[in-house]
């Protein structure tokens, strides 16, 4: 297949494991310049990065916590200077999702589904708007999932995250648009990927259980 984003710069956030690691993969084998993103496991962000070098893309990986202006910023700057601003933004990073009644939430875990899908997004989207407003060409891409739409339970953390990141994407989509930068959201079900607790994602009338 012949590479079509040839020297595009692409920040996955979230992606030496599982759905990002699989996208870092597929954007590399369509000549772009990669940025992978983690936060913990050194050990095995290093083991994914040695992966995608092996391909020949251009590459970075940088830890940062995406849900922090300033080392969002910080990341933002250092890619620059080492591939060049981004073109295409995919926001992918994730806390742990427990599923529980709401008796048994508090507000701290509320906020982090917050952080991770309204707040990350928003600070990852600022930090690269002026390059792509500057060429007028742009693709964020935000991940947000089909549990918004079925109301998935018991599991209103999450759901009601996504459904702020949903909001968020169709009116960036509208703002940015006059400016040739689109706003897409994928919306996938069940993935399973290395995560380490057990979780049951309940849409009836199956169950589907991800494995310790």
């Amino acid at each position: 297949m012949a590479a079509t984003l040839e020297n595009r710069v692409v920040l996955i956030t979230g992606s030496t494991t599982g759905l990002g690691k699989a996208m870092a993969m597929a954007f590399a084998n369509q000549g772009a310049r990669v940025v992978m993103n983690y936060h913990n496991n050194r050990a095995r962000a290093e083991a994914a990065y040695t992966s995608l070098k092996e391909t020949g893309t251009d590459t970075l990986l940088l830890q940062a916590d995406v849900t922090d202006a300033a080392s969002v910023g910080r990341m933002y700057d250092e890619i620059a200077q080492k591939l060049g601003p981004v073109d295409i933004l995919i926001p992918n990073a994730t806390p742990d999702q427990p599923q529980r009644p709401i008796e048994a939430y508090d507000w701290a875990l509320y906020q982090s589904m917050i952080d991770f899908f309204l707040k990350s997004p928003f600070l990852l989207t600022r930090a690269c708007l002026p390059h792509m407003k500057q060429q007028k060409w742009g693709r964020i891409i935000n991940i947000t999932s089909e549990v918004f739409s079925l109301g998935v339970t018991p599991f209103t953390a999450y759901v009601a995250a996504k459904g702020s990141q949903v909001g968020f994407s169709r009116s960036l989509s509208n703002e940015l648009a006059p400016h040739g930068i689109t706003v897409n959201m994928i919306s996938p079900g069940w993935i399973p990927v290395e995560r380490q607790p057990t979780w049951a994602f309940i849409f009836a009338p199956s169950i589907y259980t991800c494995p310790p």
